[in-house]
Parts: structure tokens; C-alpha cells; sequence
């Protein structure tokens, strides 16, 4: 697909100090990734655009297809603390953000960290603890932050959570408010692996040659990863993906069959995976396919839709569907070239 026009100086990739490029460390991380989670490159592929974007990662889906798997190799080679959150309907918001104790030793007050103050934490199960507990992490994956006994404190840098739910199970469970949807960048389906994948993990256990994400070394050092990070915010956005962009946004605000349309923080999160999405595959900007490849995992879980009794009502994956679809591109962008190209992906 050609890519709108740019500058010779917009056109530069900013890692020219790297050793060797950025894409390639890339790479073998997702090839690392893939030998615990077998065939299922395009979900590991966006659980990186997603991390790579300083977003959130929801994964949603049956017991036993490798969300916890996923998140535990993705930790492991990211580098960096790791810690896991085993939620339960008992919990208390301090047993994740921690609290202040008695310490005999010194007479005084102490802070006790909590799990949450890690590199990678993995919130699993995350829906079966009390909204209380969850509105514990709307402070710490929007600002970085904790507020215990009125004082701040910055959590660890990078810092990534990537949470874990069962759709199918609703006893003893809280659904997830709006508000904190919100704050996950993509929510993602695992899904079964395909036959011949699930015969080669078979093979893999029967031979004890299974490779499990403990056993996993890190690929790139935490400061490499945070240097990836500011580089991708780097990628150029051409001013037509960004109208094509809101325009987008508008459309579901519009639609008849939504309660609460795209927030602005769902424009940022879409354009900042746009870009992460971009940097993975070697280049300076974003193209349209960078857009539309990430619209279906960044957008939907963002919409509120009202109730229909009809059983064919679209639901809010069909919606952004068609607003992707039915929203034209923007003149620049079509005289770029870049809309016929588009028009194949949508």
C-alpha cells in the first residue's frame, strides 16, 4: 500500500544508535512468545503493539486456550519485575496497591508494597473481585500511580498490566465498570488453537520437549524496552489518518444503537497502537493499514450499547465495523493513494 507523502525528514526511522534495528529484537520476542502459545501470532503480535503503545492488555476468553500463559511469557521476555494478582471476592484494595504498618523495629509507620508495584503484573481473573477492589487500579493504569494514607507514590517504570476474565462464567463475579474498560487499550480473544497447533503441543508434552514461559529468558533489557517505547510515539501520523480517525469516533457517537460512543482516551489509545504498530514493522509512519489493523482490538469494548430486544441487533464490534467501513477517507489520503489501498483491507 503507498503511504501518504512525507517529508525526508518525517520519512527517518529514529533508531539509528541501535546496535541493530529495533525490529529485529522485535521479532524474536514474538518468536519467543509463539513456541508457549502456539499459532497465534496475530494475538501475540497485538498484545505487543499494545504493551509497545504503554497500553493495557484485557484478555477475555474460555479457561484454558493460554491467557495466563500469554501474559506470563510476555513478562518474562520483557525482563523486569514480574508479579501476579490472584483475585478473589475477599479481596481488599490494599492487598493490591498495598497499605501502611507498625514497624517495631523503628517505631513508626512503613509502606508495605503491594503486588502492583511491578514491571509486568498479571490481574488475573480480574472480574471476580469486588468494585472496590478494581476501582484499586484505575489510579494505577492511567497515572502510574498509587495513593496510599494521602501519599503518592510512582509505580515502577515501564509498568504494564495485562488482566485475564472468563465471559462464560457470571457466579460470583462483577462485570467490569465503563470507566475502566476505558483504561485497557485493547481487549483481546485468544480463541482454540487450530488442529494441527494443538497436535503439535501434544507432541511437544509427550516428549517433554514443551517449552513453558518460566523456562523463557529476557529478549530486550528494560531499558531497551523503554527506549522502543518513546520511539514509537515518534512515528509520523499523517493529518488524513487523524480525521479519518475521529471521524470514525463521530460515527459511533451518531449511531442510534449506542448509549456511550468513543472516548477521547479511545482516539489516543487507537492512534498510539496505530504508531506502535507502525515501528514494528520498521518504519517511521503510519500507514492505513496500521489504522485498520488495530481499530477491531482497540475500539469496541469502548461503546456502551443500548438494550434491543431484537435478536439481529448489531452489537458494538458491528458497529465499529461499519463505521470503518462507511467512513470515506478524507481528500489528502486519497490523493496520497493510501484509500484504495484501505478499501481492500476494510
Amino acid at each position: 500500500m503507498n503511504a501518504p507523502q512525507l517529508s525526508e525528514e518525517e520519512d527517518k526511522l529514529p533508531h539509528s544508535h541501535w546496535a541493530e534495528p529495533p525490529q529485529v529484537l522485535l521479532n524474536r520476542l514474538l518468536v519467543k512468545v509463539e513456541s508457549v502459545l502456539l499459532g497465534k501470532q496475530d494475538v501475540i503480535r497485538h498484545t505487543l503493539i499494545a504493551l509497545l503503545a504503554g497500553g493495557h492488555v484485557l484478555l477475555e476468553d474460555v479457561p484454558g486456550v493460554g491467557k495466563t500463559m500469554l501474559a506470563q511469557a510476555f513478562a518474562r521476555v520483557v525482563g523486569g519485575d514480574f508479579k501476579r494478582i490472584q483475585f478473589t471476592s475477599d479481596m481488599l484494595p490494599a492487598d493490591v496497591i498495598g497499605g501502611v504498618v507498625w514497624d517495631a523495629r523503628s517505631s513508626e509507620l512503613v509502606y508495605r508494597p503491594g503486588p502492583i508495584m511491578a514491571n509486568v503484573v498479571l490481574a488475573d481473573e480480574i472480574n471476580r473481585t469486588s468494585p472496590r477492589t478494581q476501582s484499586a487500579l484505575l489510579e494505577a493504569m492511567e497515572e502510574r500511580r498509587i495513593s496510599v494514607e494521602g501519599k503518592t507514590r510512582r509505580l515502577p517504570v515501564p509498568f504494564m498490566l495485562i488482566a485475564t476474565q472468563n465471559p462464560l462464567s457470571f457466579e460470583g463475579t462483577n462485570t467490569l465498570p465503563e470507566a475502566q474498560l476505558d483504561r485497557f487499550m485493547m481487549r483481546l480473544s485468544i480463541g482454540y488453537p487450530a488442529a494441527a497447533e494443538e497436535k503439535r503441543m501434544l507432541e511437544q508434552y509427550a516428549d517433554r520437549k514443551r517449552v513453558e514461559p518460566e523456562r523463557l529468558r529476557p529478549v530486550i533489557a528494560t531499558e531497551e524496552w523503554l527506549q522502543m517505547q518513546a520511539e514509537a510515539r515518534q512515528t509520523h501520523m499523517h493529518s488524513a489518518l487523524i480525521e479519518y480517525m475521529v471521524q470514525v469516533a463521530d460515527a459511533t457517537r451518531r449511531a442510534p444503537e449506542v448509549l456511550l460512543g468513543l472516548s477521547p482516551r479511545a482516539l489516543r489509545d487507537w492512534l498510539r497502537a496505530a504508531q506502535a504498530s507502525a515501528y514494528v514493522d520498521g518504519r517511521g509512519y503510519a500507514i492505513p493499514d496500521d489504522v485498520l489493523a488495530t481499530a477491531e482490538a482497540v475500539l469496541p469494548h469502548r461503546l456502551a450499547m443500548r438494550y434491543v430486544a431484537s435478536s439481529n441487533a448489531p452489537d458494538a464490534l458491528a458497529v465499529v465495523k461499519r463505521a470503518v467501513r462507511d467512513v470515506p477517507w478524507p481528500a489528502a489520503a486519497v490523493g496520497a493513494g493510501s484509500a484504495q489501498g484501505a478499501g481492500r483491507r476494510r
